[in-house]
């Protein structure tokens, strides 16, 4: 009995340190099988360039410098219009022209006035002389030579305010014809035949074609580039292949208060038969601000410990992991591009998906760029002896 007791106790202690065993080596391997993997994540990376803007360009249009908005001097109905949009017009030439009834009629009126008050001036002349040599033989009194004196003054000065008067109607008269004041061609009318129209009201629209100017807009950001005349470059759309010279000539002091942009005029020196008024036409300006450090926006990040102070990934391209680096931030670009400081040109930097990484995480590269990497580290084993 002592024996059969002995047997099951030594049986449990077996089985017992059997099963510690068994669960010391289980804990043991899942306490390996339990080590933190580290996610690789897949990124999207640009390399950093000096971003330099030798060329700005912007888009316009033609349009001649001079262009004149005629009218007439004078109200009436009018009664021929001479000339339709795009026709060539010559100095002088007559281009509408309005009823000239009634200011006729004024001048024949003033005609006759002037010529009562002419004959009435001559007679009391005359009348003056005689009574001039009456004073001298002192047949007549000084008074009475006084009053004859004063009668013929009053006729003079009457005819004088006539002939004046006579010459504005006939100005007026004149007025009622519309000519051209510049050689040009016709852009805009603003008023049929039958319409009576008013003094100073728009009739037609000339620009002038010897001189033209491409208007173009221009942001805020892109003012300091410019200068009063700076030579450019301009191509038309029609022929986007010929460049002609040109020059800016005025950049307006204001913005836009609808747009927010600067409107610029830059002279066309050459060839301005080619642009015809309203054409398309590109601007190319030379950059004169230095080069500058360039990333995308989506690059840029900002860390929730440091609010203050945007961020940038760059990644390790030996172990394929990232690192956070603080940059100061500069002006939007064009492109979807912000310029910052505090980084060096060629430099690798995540672009995309900044916001799902940590510090020291690794991360995995567009196949393009890992090949890329991994033929230039197979180069440089080469390389070595």
């Amino acid at each position: 009995m002592t024996l059969t007791r002995l047997s099951l106790t030594y049986l449990a202690t077996c089985f017992v340190g059997v099963f510690l065993l068994a669960l010391m080596t289980t804990l043991g391997c899942n306490h390996q099988d339990e080590q933190p993997r580290q996610i690789s994540r897949p990124v999207k990376v640009a390399r950093i360039v000096d971003q330099t803007d030798s060329v700005m360009s912007f888009a316009g249009d033609v349009r001649a410098r001079y262009e004149t908005m005629l009218s007439f001097r004078v109200a009436g109905k009018l009664l021929a219009r001479h000339v339709d949009v795009g026709d060539r017009v010559r100095k002088g030439q007559v281009l509408a022209r309005l009823d000239q009834n009634d200011y006729r009629l004024a001048v024949q009126d003033l005609q006759a006035q002037l010529a009562s008050a002419v004959a009435d001036r001559d007679f009391l002349r005359d009348d003056v002389a005689r009574y001039r040599e009456l004073l001298a033989q002192k047949v007549t009194s000084p008074p009475e030579f006084d009053r004859h004196q004063t009668a013929y003054t009053t006729a003079r000065e009457r005819a004088a305010a006539l002939e004046a008067q006579l010459g504005h109607a006939v100005n007026q008269l004149a007025y009622t014809e519309l000519a051209a004041d510049r050689d040009g061609v016709v852009t805009a009318l603003e008023v049929e035949r039958g319409q009576v129209v008013s003094a100073g009201q728009a009739i037609v629209k000339v620009a002038q074609l010897d001189e033209k100017d491409i208007h173009f807009d221009v942001p805020e950001h892109r003012l300091p580039g410019l200068k009063r005349r700076q030579a450019v470059s301009i191509t038309l759309w029609a022929d986007h292949e010929r460049r002609l010279k040109g020059q800016i000539r005025e950049i307006a002091s204001a913005a836009d208060p609808a747009s927010r942009t600067y409107r610029v005029k830059a002279a066309l020196l050459e060839d301005q038969e080619a642009a015809q008024l309203g054409m398309t036409a590109t601007v190319w300006v030379p950059s004169n601000t230095p080069s500058q450090m360039t990333v995308p926006l989506s690059a840029v990040f900002t860390p929730q410990n440091k609010p203050g102070q945007p961020h940038v990934w760059l990644v390790n391209e030996q172990t394929s992991t990232v690192r956070s680096v603080p940059v100061q931030v500069g002006e939007t670009l064009d492109g979807e591009r912000i310029a910052v400081t505090g980084l060096a040109s060629g430099q690798l930097l995540v672009s995309a998906g900044v916001q799902r990484l940590a510090e020291g995480q690794a991360v995995r590269l567009p196949e393009a760029i890992a090949l890329a990497m991994n033929g230039e580290s197979a180069e440089s084993r080469r390389g070595q002896p």
